[in-house]
């Protein structure tokens, strides 16, 4: 009885020990975001981190326990033979989610969840952010760390096992190892508290980083799982009808559609009149989408960013329409890609991109302007199967989609298929070809994602350098479709589908990783305007369709932009987490810790439970979808 008592604790103390160590090797994978942080930091870490460690272990103990007492009984062989296959399972996915984590978190600045496996189903695109090498390199460490892990469980256990003696008295075994067994509830559960273990327990600092650091990967993977469904029960914030009060304040003038008066150029957006502003010239203009991947306002020169990086848009804008307070409405383009055509926010915790189900039942720009007479194509460089992308925009009224598979070979040269100065060349031949008006073509750019492979060498950081490449082929492309005779007929919108951590130095939980451009150019466009209003991609929607005089009550999340009676404000989402941006309050909140992290602003607090509700309420929509 006393070997299998110290094979249990065995089990469970080494899956403890192996967790704990994982934390240091982090932490100096990642040392550039500990320097100055003492030994005193580095223990806090692995302690604060200690309880989700003992949870996981539980779990991971509880098939071992209850095999250790069957070895009671059956052939202690056996036993062995099944936790060897066990262990050997076990040692792949530990080590897969160790190495897969602490490669990740340098791109996504989060934990591990389970959006890696959404995107795995297409694996090229999956690892087209890093190159070949990494990736051989990623999977030897994840070889050998596991190799090194089947070796401490079968060394410690399963050899140690096959010399167990039978206990003399196998009732009273089987009833210690069940009560040892049933034990690891406490650890599991966290204790026996009301409250259940959670990601935001091991929180301990004002320092994102030590926090981040002493999060157990597994459990935040296993968590996420979790959040996958039952969409309903998620971010309860308040009673239901609390939460429907303080929605409808924030979208109370959504059915009031505004005449457009005739605004001449170089006005400022009103702000105590009730009229809205035309911003086109006719009523029915070509619509040019441009989709940029990662712009971000610290990056843009006219938005206060890198001077020198966006020489294109930031010409461009002092003949169009610049937005200045618009936020990407989150961290990854499938998400993006939804906020802009669909004015749909995106989710914390899961992408509706996942779900074809839901996704075909959202409104969406192409469907509303094919509803109204338009034509609708959607350019691409890359793999149109990446995240569902493909049956998203074919049910959403795309009736013809150019992607990689569409260009030779020989044009496919980045990690991402084809680069932008290719995809814009085709695609700026094609539009200025188009036929019958009026239409919409999207145009979504590729090189400004990493791993930031383009063919020219501007800067030496490799992320402006690729806004800069990526900036030069939007601004080819307006400029082809300005010599095209529907020029003057045409309306150009440039977007960013989200933002990033540029520079290095930017915090996590600091607005300016939201923050992104969007401006409206063409010979349609009336003239240079400068809206300041807070807003994000959601937007959009409504604030085109309005200027379109067509209807957009279904759009029942997207604001006009242009309605000063509108309540506005900036929203965005992070993995279990969301901001809100109004000129009052600038407020970030960080779910798994409960806290909030960023509270700034004449009114600190002010855009807290109107966050809450509207976060609360999108989870009820998604879960009606």
């Amino acid at each position: 009885m006393k070997d299998r008592i110290k094979l249990f604790l065995t089990n469970y103390l080494l899956l403890v020990a192996i967790f704990l160590l994982q934390k240091p090797i982090f932490m100096g994978y990642y040392h550039h975001f500990y320097r100055g942080d003492g030994i005193g930091a580095w223990l806090a870490v692995m302690g604060h981190g200690l309880q989700l460690d003992l949870a996981v272990a539980g779990y991971f103990t509880l098939l071992p326990g209850l095999l250790l007492l069957s070895s009671v009984i059956v052939r202690r062989e056996i036993v062995a033979r099944i936790l060897k296959i066990y262990y050997i399972v076990v040692s792949i996915f530990l080590a897969l989610v160790f190495i897969g984590d602490l490669v990740l978190y340098g791109f996504w600045g989060f934990r591990l969840d389970t959006t890696p496996l959404f995107y795995l189903r297409n694996p090229g695109d999956a690892m087209a952010s890093v190159s070949g090498w990494f990736v051989v390199l990623g999977l030897l460490c994840v070889a050998l760390c596991g190799w090194f892990y089947y070796k401490l469980f079968s060394l410690l256990i399963v050899r140690p096992l096959r010399r167990a003696r039978p206990p003399r008295r196998r009732r009273v075994a089987v009833m210690v190892l069940l009560l040892l067994t049933a034990a690891l509830i406490l650890p599991i559960r966290g204790g026996l508290t009301v409250s259940t273990m959670n990601v935001g327990k091991v929180y301990f600092s004002d320092k994102t980083e030590l926090n981040h650091a002493a999060i157990n990967p597994v459990f935040s993977l296993l968590d996420s799982f979790a959040k996958q469904s039952n969409f309903g029960r998620q971010y309860r914030f308040m009673d239901p009808a609390e939460a429907d009060r303080l929605f409808a304040q924030m979208v109370e003038s959504h059915t009031a559609q505004s005449p457009l008066p005739d605004v001449s150029a170089d006005t400022e957006t009103p702000a105590d009149t009730t009229m809205i502003p035309r911003l086109f010239r006719i009523d029915r203009p070509n619509i040019v989408l441009i989709i940029m991947e990662s712009f971000m306002s610290s990056v843009t020169g006219v938005l206060g960013g890198n001077p020198d990086a966006t020489p294109g848009l930031d010409s461009l804008s002092r003949e169009g329409v610049l937005f200045t307070n618009l936020y990407g409405n989150s961290f990854r383009t499938d998400r993006g890609l939804v906020a802009i055509l669909s004015g749909f926010p995106a989710q914390p915790t899961t992408s509706v991109m996942k779900y074809p189900k839901k996704s075909q039942s959202l409104p969406s720009l192409p469907r509303s302007l094919r509803e109204a007479g338009y034509n609708t194509a959607y350019y691409y460089g890359g793999d149109a199967d990446f995240t569902n992308m493909r049956s998203y925009l074919l049910s959403q009224g795309i009736e013809r989609l150019v992607s990689d598979q569409d260009f030779p070979m020989s044009a496919r040269l980045s990690k991402w298929g084809v680069p932008d100065h290719l995809l814009t060349e085709r695609a700026g031949r094609e539009i200025a070809q188009s036929q019958p008006e009026p239409w919409l073509r999207i145009v979504q750019t590729s090189s400004s994602h990493e791993p930031f492979d383009v063919p020219t060498q501007h800067f030496e950081e490799p992320y402006p350098n690729s806004v800069y490449y990526a900036d030069s082929c939007i601004f080819a492309l307006v400029e082809e479709l300005r010599r095209s005779p529907q020029w003057e007929r045409t309306a150009v919108i440039l977007v960013a589908d989200h933002a990033g951590r540029y520079p290095d130095s930017l915090g996590y939980f600091q607005e300016e990783r939201f923050r992104i451009p969007m401006l409206i150019v063409g010979g349609a466009v009336n003239g240079p305007m400068r809206v300041d209003t807070y807003a994000s991609q959601i937007d959009l929607a409504a604030t085109l369709l309005d200027q379109l005089g067509l209807p957009y009550d279904e759009y029942r999340f997207s604001k006009n932009i242009l309605d000063p009676s509108v309540p506005h404000f900036g929203y965005f989402t992070f993995p279990d987490g969301f901001g809100m941006a109004t000129p009052e309050n600038v407020l970030i909140y960080d779910n798994g810790s409960g806290r909030i992290m960023l509270d700034k602003g004449a009114q600190p607090g002010q855009n807290l439970e109107p966050a809450k509700a509207y976060l609360q309420k999108l989870y009820d929509a998604l879960e009606a979808l």
